[in-house]
């Protein structure tokens, strides 16, 4: 898609619009089977919002097709961590979404793009992602744009994602 058509914002997390075109866009990732197949919960989308406006270490960038009356197509939500070797932030890309009928169009790459803006802007030293091992075209976004697989020591391998639910 030509980036004159394409439209990169920060989401402002106190505008009602911008909520709602996230929150839209972020169920259409959820009930995607890359994003687990199931849509966002009552609860998420209800307290989403609140919990994302108290939270100074959370920031999304949001793309709209002006093509296309300014539809929203594209969201990064992003997490704000803490590199301890490093002593400096560190941003992950907790999710990247772009709707079936922009995907293959680079717009995920130029929200990345304006994610590393960002990042740079807090003092981030990197940007991490975890990608599901069978979503090839993710990897090979990522990995034309420079992100790699994490390890310290080749020797040692390379760094696994992996998670544990809590209870409530």
């Amino acid at each position: 898609m030509p980036k004159s058509q394409l439209r990169i914002c920060s989401a402002d997390y106190a505008n009602p619009q911008h909520m709602q075109v996230l929150i839209d866009l972020l169920d259409a990732y959820a009930s995607d089977p890359m994003g687990g197949g199931e849509p966002l919960s009552a609860f998420a989308k209800a307290n989403l919002p609140n919990a994302l406006q108290t939270r100074p270490s959370l920031f999304s960038v949001l793309a709209f097709d002006d093509a296309l009356a300014g539809k929203a197509v594209g969201l990064v939500n992003c997490v704000e961590g803490f590199s301890t070797f490093a002593c400096r932030p560190l941003v992950n890309v907790h999710d990247v979404v772009v709707l079936a009928s922009h995907r293959g169009q680079r717009v995920a790459e130029h929200m990345l793009a304006a994610v590393s803006t960002l990042a740079q802007q807090r003092g981030a030293c990197k940007l991490t992602l975890e990608v599901l091992s069978n979503n090839l075209p993710a990897i090979q976004l990522y990995r034309r744009i420079g992100f790699e697989n994490y390890q310290l020591d080749p020797a040692m391998g390379q760094a696994q994602f992996m998670h544990r639910w809590l209870s409530p």
